[in-house]
Formats: structure tokens, C-alpha cells, sequence
């Protein structure tokens, strides 16, 4: 009987498993893309502290298995030229998230350019908090990226 039971449970364990499987190496929205559709370009640009900057459906360009949008074909081009230099740290994930060892999504209006890297938080709170201590927030995430992928 005891047997029948954990028989039982597979087809649930099995389910949860792929919930907790590897993430991705860049945050892709299902419909919006990359970034929840936002041009990464645009930030460096911005005085921080805007408002992000939403891409179109007509610039957009495929990389690493995610599509980035843009707001415009001067900024689709600079993208394509170094996405190295445009894209978010941590594949667009909340950097605060990743510095404590997890994933989450970002929230495009909590960001930080350092050095001239992109940084994405995901709530108003842990981007607070990852302002506070950024520069060791920023080491210990540098530690856990990519590893903090796997779980």
C-alpha cells in the first residue's frame, strides 16, 4: 500500500521538477522578450532614475536565445554592433536576487548603470537595499553568476 502511495506522488514530483529547472541565461518575458520588451540601449542615455524606455516590435534582434526590442534602428544597430556592452548584467535577472543566490525577474524602472554595466532590480525595496551595499551586493553576485542559474 506504502508503495502505491510514493507511486502516486511521482507524477507530482515529476511536475515540480520542472519548475525548478535550470533558468535560462537571459531573463526573456514570454511576449515582450528580453528586458520585458525594453530597449537596453536607451539606459545609457536616460539620467538615472527615469523611466525605461519601451522597444518596438520593429527593431527588434535575436541573441542568446532571446529577442531584444528597441526604440529605434540607431539603437537595434548599437546593440548589434556589442550587445556585450548594452546588455543587462546577470542576463537581465534582479541583481539583488542573484547576489543572495536566486533568480527572479527584473523590474525595468529599478536600474543602476555602474562602470558602465547594467543593473536590473526587481522591486523598489531590494533595489534600495542593493544601493546601499552595491559595490559588495555587485562582487557577491559576480561570485554566483552563472552558477546561480542551475538552481
Amino acid at each position: 500500500m506504502r508503495v502505491v502511495r510514493y507511486l502516486a506522488l511521482f507524477p507530482l514530483l515529476a511536475i515540480f521538477s520542472f519548475a525548478f529547472a535550470d533558468s535560462p541565461e537571459i531573463y526573456s518575458h514570454k511576449k515582450r522578450g528580453a528586458v520585458k520588451g525594453i530597449d537596453v540601449v536607451a539606459y545609457y542615455s536616460l539620467p538615472q532614475g527615469a523611466k525605461a524606455v519601451k522597444g518596438s516590435n520593429d527593431y527588434t534582434y535575436e541573441w542568446k536565445g532571446a529577442t531584444w526590442k528597441f526604440s529605434s534602428q540607431e539603437n537595434l544597430d548599437k546593440f548589434r554592433e556589442s550587445p556585450e556592452a548594452y546588455a543587462p548584467q546577470y542576463g537581465g535577472y534582479c541583481a539583488f536576487a542573484v547576489a543572495h543566490g536566486f533568480t527572479t525577474s527584473p523590474r525595468p524602472d529599478n536600474w543602476r548603470i555602474v562602470d558602465g554595466k547594467l543593473y536590473l532590480n526587481n522591486n523598489r525595496s531590494s533595489f534600495k537595499k542593493w544601493l546601499v551595499d552595491q559595490d559588495n551586493k555587485i562582487a557577491k553576485a559576480d561570485e554566483n553568476w552563472p552558477k546561480v542559474l542551475e538552481k
